[in-house]
């Protein structure tokens, strides 16, 4: 049995000043029995692994070198953050990552003082922590802010406009660049380490410092030392660009080099204003089947760790909704060279793979840029092109003005796919997709549908696709209720709903995934159960209908009830002064925590015994 008292160092480190009390000499030990603790609980709850397994050392040498939690540590998106949890007082839980009432997927200021700042959307960190050095400069204070960002991360342009900003203002803060997308390269080796050492002492700092202010008296000798230092630098690191924004670059340098990591971080903390330190990591380090498929092993299931792979899931007749999406993508672009694939940087996530293999000219990974990625397709739009944007429900949050400036005012023909709308589980509420119904149905020229099952998934697709303008479909993660997928494509009716059973009294109205346990239930109680497909246009016609036959309406829908297509309703019954009562079923007004999307959605009361229990306790 794999316990804490087969840790003999880990086992005693209980917060970062624990780490803080050992010996440099100490420090790999420590650093070894991280990654092989990691590795193990990791395989018990499965979560983010191979990011982990990259940023042990880095982890270790930042809580020795800096004082935390008075010293503060922005990690980007979190992934790479589960050392940081077994650091900061969460080991014995680590089993728990990401289940019910467990340790959060992600850093969580509810959850540690560590944790500086929530995260799990990505390019976000040197924001906060810019923010957070200017708010504490203005207090007087002497912390340290350290912001740990991805070679992913920082491709979003977030992070260029945050560091544009912190080298104009001269603000004391510290970026990391954990860069693990390339293999050590030629001038990480003893000479560069050299060259970092002078470049990151204090003595240099200094000497370049008070020449500044010697030589900024002489302009033109000024000019010519700055560039001289510029072009040296240049032919040694790749830092230019970093340089140009306002930072003092350092590395790049072996980030699983304990003391290197150690002697930079101190000369760092010894030196004042915006600096950039880029460390050179192995994604999925010291775990030999992640370093060879990183991403695979990049979020696992439990598994057993003495094998060399991951356990298959068991075969299944009916596919997830992103394997429809991915399906009927090539389907659609060999009907039409018009159609262009989009996605910012989830090709796997939202089921791009087999399109971009077979149409590679037509697939356009855009990188961790949300705003970017719904711009481009309004420009592809505008020269004739149908794109189509996969993407996350919760990542579409990201784009909203460029939704509504760039694609809806300018009823541009582009089709959104949201993946993972609803709740998505473990990944808790940065990820969930509980807000996409709201906010699609209020903005003019857009179509929003949800589709009930696998097939109609299909077919919404197709619709959407040939719809002139913009159209959105919306769907769950994982499977849905196992309808067959039929490979003709139909366009739906547009703003037309149908009637899945039919009964008296009571109407519900459901829609997407809502739609199989409202028809459970419906049939227990003998009430009218209704597939609605769109949440804009409505089907008022049918809405009309069932009001004349029918004494209470219950709307049904996996998206917040604050504006959502059940508030549609409401609004439609209103303006048509029908006074009848109305019961609106959906997300509650909290951010729902993570657990299994079964676990969620009882917690919800949008299973099926929820969804008959609130029907039974409006009618009583």
């Amino acid at each position: 049995m794999n316990t804490l008292s087969n840790y003999p160092l880990l086992k005693d480190i209980n917060t970062p000043a624990d780490v803080r009390k050992l010996s440099k000499e100490q420090l790999k030990t420590l650093a070894t029995e991280l990654r092989d603790f990691l590795t193990h609980t990791v395989s018990i709850s499965g979560g983010h692994f191979s990011a982990g397994l990259g940023t042990v050392e880095l982890t270790v040498a930042l809580h020795y070198v800096f004082d935390t939690p008075s010293d503060q540590l922005v990690w980007d998106v979190g992934h790479q953050a589960y050392p940081h949890k077994i650091l900061t007082g969460r080991k014995e839980r680590m089993t728990t990552i990401r289940s019910r009432n467990g340790v959060s997927a992600f850093p969580s200021r509810n959850e540690s003082e560590y944790d500086a700042f929530g995260v799990g959307h990505s390019s976000t960190s040197i924001s906060a922590a810019l923010g957070m050095a200017i708010a504490s400069s203005l207090k007087n204070e002497n912390k340290q802010m350290v912001a740990i960002i991805g070679d992913g991360s920082i491709t979003g342009g977030m992070a260029f406009e945050a560091m544009n900003h912190a080298g104009s203002i001269d603000a004391n803060l510290l970026v990391i660049l954990n860069d693990n997308d390339m293999s050590i390269s030629p001038n990480v080796g003893a000479m560069n380490n050299y060259l970092t050492k002078v470049l990151s002492s204090k003595l240099y700092s200094s000497v370049r410092e008070e020449s500044k202010k010697v030589l900024s008296r002489m302009p033109s000798v000024w000019e010519l030392a700055r560039r001289t230092e510029e072009h040296m630098k240049g032919m040694i690191v790749p830092g230019t660009l970093f340089e140009e924004l306002g930072f003092n670059y350092i590395g790049p340098i072996d980030g699983h080099d304990l003391d290197m990591l150690v002697s930079t971080l101190e000369n760092l903390k010894a030196i004042n204003g915006p600096r950039f330190l880029h460390i050179v990591t192995k994604k999925g380090k010291g775990y030999a089947p992640a370093e060879k498929d990183p991403l695979a092993y990049h979020g696992v299931p439990a598994f057993d760790p003495s094998k060399d792979s991951l356990p298959k899931a068991a075969p299944s007749l009916h596919p997830t909704y992103t394997e429809v999406f991915g399906n009927w993508l090539c389907d659609m672009a060999a009907l039409d060279e018009r159609l262009l694939g989009i996605t910012p940087a989830m090709r796997e996530g939202s089921g791009l793979v087999k399109f971009s293999e077979r149409f590679p000219n037509r697939y356009f990974d855009v990188a961790i840029a949300e705003q970017h990625a719904v711009t481009l397709a309004a420009g592809q739009a505008c020269q004739g092109a149908k794109p189509v944007v996969a993407i996350y429900s919760t990542f579409l949050q990201r784009a909203y003005d460029q939704l509504i400036h760039d694609v809806a005012l300018q009823d541009l023909d582009v089709l959104f796919a949201l993946d993972r709308a609803g709740l998505v589980g473990p990944d808790g509420p940065t990820h969930a997709g509980s807000f996409d119904y709201s906010f699609m149905r209020c903005i003019p020229n857009m179509l929003v549908m949800a589709p009930a099952d696998e097939n109609e998934c299909r077919q919404m697709l197709y619709t959407g696709f040939m719809h002139p303008g913009p159209a959105s479909v919306r769907y769950p993660r994982g499977k849905g209720p196992g309808v067959p997928v039929i490979e003709a494509m139909t366009a739906l009716p547009i703003g037309k709903g149908e009637i899945r059973h039919h009964g008296s009294r009571i109407a519900i109205l459901a829609w997407g995934s809502m739609v199989a346990p409202a028809l459970e239930v419906g049939k227990s109680l003998n009430a009218s159960v209704v597939n609605m497909r769109f949440v804009k246009p409505l089907d008022t016609a049918l809405i009309l209908e069932l009001a004349k036959s029918h004494d209470i309406f219950v709307t049904v829908e996996e998206n917040v009830i604050s504006g959502g297509a059940g508030s549609a309703v409401n609004d439609f019954l209103q303006a048509q002064k029908i006074l009848m009562p109305v019961l609106n079923l959906g997300l509650p007004d909290f951010f729902v925590e993570q657990g299994t999307r079964e676990e969620l959605l009882t917690l919800c009361h949008l299973d099926k015994q929820g969804i008959f229990d609130q029907i039974e306790n409006f009618c009583a």
